[in-house]
């Protein structure tokens, strides 16, 4: 089903979603690798559509790192900058606060973070870092987005399961999926402290979600998304068929994966906290548009629309 842009005819939306009726999965119209693989590690990422990379960070840069996502989260300046999203509720059943107002400083994410630490701003630049990206996607490649994500132990809380290319189609108007995020690892992922699950093969298949986008949508899903999700007959059918993996490794890890994959994680009621540096890459032949299904753009710290090639 292709359907006309609902802002410029002259585009069509070939990945329709957030639709009153209930749509059909497809089967993906793009491919999954633009470019050559030459790197090993890559290898099979066309048929899983992820791929795990090996000590990207040694010891002492996730050391580094580690004390500057704490810096950031802590930072008086930053407490009321839109960019720091607060969890919606930090209480998990069975875990009490000492303090009531606790609850509400847990931060979830901080988004822009290659803007607020120049510590991030040099490792975006590094080839190691950026290099995968285009070799995936056969192009020069910019950041379209990027954030520190945190998952303390006891009580922090997962995501749902999603495809990041439906929402970045939908509200920030990015015509195909030809993106990746690289969601490096800063913390040992266990398979008991909230790692990140995806079901390999599945970016192959699109799913279009009901329901239409609300004006500022973005304050309450970047808490909790309920707009944008798959129906639980749509997960318990793409499980099926492409089964479930987890990303577990050590600290300094890192996992590369394609736009449209599902992908989803648990609550952390373990001792155990999760931490990653979440970066997007987006092929410079794919900049954003106008939404295809939102009634207008997300702020530039969630979606950018600097498309300059990371050099």
């Amino acid at each position: 089903m292709v359907l006309q842009h609902p802002v410029d005819s002259s585009l069509l939306d070939r990945y329709p979603t957030r639709t009153g009726a209930r749509l059909q999965h497809l089967e993906r119209a793009d491919p999954t690798v633009w470019g050559e693989i030459g790197t090993a590690a890559l290898s099979g990422f066309e048929t899983d559509g992820y791929a795990v990379l090996e000590d990207l960070l040694d010891p002492g840069e996730v050391a580094e790192f580690s004390a500057e996502i704490a810096r950031l989260a802590t930072d008086p300046a930053l407490a009321e900058d839109d960019r720091v999203i607060r969890e919606r509720s930090s209480t998990l059943r069975g875990w009490k606060e000492a303090k009531p107002t606790a609850r509400a400083s847990t931060v979830r994410s901080v988004f822009e973070v290659h803007k607020l630490s120049a510590a991030v701003a040099d490792l975006v630049r590094q080839t190691r870092i950026s290099g995968p990206a285009r070799e995936v996607l056969g192009s020069e490649v910019y950041l379209h987005q990027t954030r520190i994500n945190y998952m303390p132990g006891f009580r922090g809380t997962g995501f749902y399961w999603h495809s990041d290319f439906e929402t970045w189609h939908a509200e920030d108007g990015m015509p195909a999926p030809r993106a990746v995020s690289l969601s490096i690892a800063l913390t040992d992922n266990y398979p008991y402290n909230g790692s990140l699950m995806v079901m390999p093969g599945s970016h192959r298949t699109f799913v279009p979600c009901q329901g239409s986008t609300p004006a500022e949508h973005y304050r309450e899903s970047l808490q909790e998304q309920e707009i944008g999700v798959p129906t639980p007959a749509d997960i318990t059918t793409l499980a099926d068929r492409y089964g479930i993996a987890q990303f577990t490794g050590r600290a300094g890890s890192a996992l590369l994966f394609d736009s449209n994959i599902m992908h989803g994680s648990s609550n952390n009621i373990t001792p155990f906290p999760r931490s990653n540096i979440f970066l997007v890459f987006n092929s410079v032949d794919n900049a954003l548009g106008e939404p295809f299904a939102a009634p207008g753009r997300r702020p530039e710290y969630i979606a950018a629309r600097d498309f300059t090639p990371i050099r």
